[in-house]
């Protein structure tokens, strides 16, 4: 699935990022602008500022984080249904509570992306969408409408960069997010069990994601050593 997805029309998708951290939500507007067919068309931080933007601006799909300050995803996704808003959704979080997933199904919730995320992860779900979103008119049978609703179904994990793997990323996530004054590259490899280059990695890639910061810690011989933090807005269950 490549090229030029677009909706049933053949205008862009419409994309409103709802997102309370500052820094990924310009992250999560970028990745959206890579992606052929789609446009971001504003960012919101929480609930009252995506019900102003959708009153302001026509919204084909809202990619929508969970926890934001003043209400849960999930209760948003009811109340804009209810207001007759019926853009779909695609969730952003951090939880992996399966009764949330079920929840999410009857309010246009149509796929989930779990924190922390790469832009070809994300990319894999706009297309996807797009092609469950580009299909009108009346189905020939049973087999036209399998194939629409597959258009949704990832095959398979998305992939992470050339020598990552999801189970380790997720130990390096957990023990970042709990350390509050962050881990060195050295600290994070004695406490996941890996090796201080491995560490380095899984670090950098949550900084080119968006899920972390860097910073130098002086007052040592040498160069500086590196401090890696858990970006701020993420520890609160997310």
């Amino acid at each position: 699935m490549t090229g030029e997805a677009a909706g049933a029309d053949g205008q862009p998708i419409r994309v409103l990022v709802v997102e309370d951290d500052p820094v990924a939500a310009d992250a999560h507007v970028m990745y959206v602008g890579r992606v052929p067919g789609f446009v971001a068309v504003g960012k919101a931080h929480s609930g009252a500022e995506a019900r102003r933007a959708l009153e302001r601006t026509p919204v084909d799909l809202l990619l929508l984080d969970l926890h934001l300050p003043d209400v849960h995803g999930l209760h948003l996704a009811r109340s804009l249904r209810a207001a007759g808003h019926h853009a779909d959704v695609i969730a952003v979080t951090s939880a992996r509570d399966l009764a949330v997933v079920r929840e999410g199904v009857s309010l246009g919730v149509v796929q989930y992306v779990l924190k922390p995320f790469t832009f070809a992860t994300l990319r894999d779900r706009l297309v996807r969408y797009a092609e469950f979103h580009a299909a009108v008119g009346e189905a020939s049978g049973q087999e036209e409408v399998d194939r629409a609703l597959a258009a949704l179904r990832a095959p398979g994990p998305a992939a992470l960069p050339k020598g990552l793997s999801a189970p380790t990323l997720e130990r390096v996530t957990r023990a970042l997010r709990g350390a509050e004054e962050g881990l060195t590259a050295a600290a994070l490899a004695e406490s996941v069990g890996i090796s201080r280059i491995t560490a380095r990695r899984y670090l950098e890639h949550l900084v080119e994601v968006g899920r972390a910061e860097r910073r130098p810690l002086y007052g040592q011989v040498g160069r500086p050593e590196l401090v890696y933090r858990w970006v701020s807005g993420v520890g609160r269950g997310r």
